[in-house]
């Protein structure tokens, strides 16, 4: 692992702290979709103390049909909107907490490269999404610059700080 991703993972682990403490306070839940960061963000979650006590857990929905049949995910929407877009981040996000009892729910998919997938998205395109039971869904949208692994880590910190901001 780069240096750059060392000191990036370190902070992903901070945030993934935050948040944990955060939640505890609030006796709320959190349970995450992921896609282009397959898995990144839970495991920093789960590196915490703790974490057990409000981290529902997630889906890891790497390719269109992981999203159709663990989340619900509409087909035609998806082939219409593509796999990186607003439109399927929100419906991951909606879907989590369908899924779930949590609380609040976080969906991240992208592109970490090295190469696109034919859509007009660049690499490093990544769509984000939070959600709660008791509020909107909202969308966020990030263009991060690296390799496939720098992506994926920059993905997590901004999803990570996501959801903090949400609750």
């Amino acid at each position: 692992m780069l240096e750059c991703e060392i000191e990036l993972i370190n902070q992903a682990e901070e945030k993934a702290a935050c948040l944990i403490d955060k939640l505890k306070k609030l006796s709320k839940t959190l349970a995450i979709a992921e896609s282009c960061t397959s898995g990144l963000i839970s495991s920093v979650i789960g590196s915490v103390p703790g974490a057990s006590d409000v981290f529902w857990g997630s889906f890891i929905c790497y390719t269109k049909d992981a999203k159709i049949k663990m989340l619900d995910l509409n087909k035609s929407s998806l082939e219409t909107n593509g796999l990186v877009s607003k439109e399927t981040a929100c419906s991951m996000a909606d879907g989590v907490l369908a899924e779930s009892n949590a609380d609040f729910a976080a969906a991240v998919t992208g592109l970490a490269g090295p190469s696109g997938d034919g859509s007009s998205n660049p690499v490093g395109t990544v769509w984000a999404a939070s959600a709660s039971r008791t509020g909107e869904t909202e969308t966020f949208k990030f263009q991060f610059s690296g390799g496939r692994n720098e992506i994926r880590i920059k993905a997590a910190i901004a999803v990570l700080d996501m959801i903090l901001k949400k609750i």
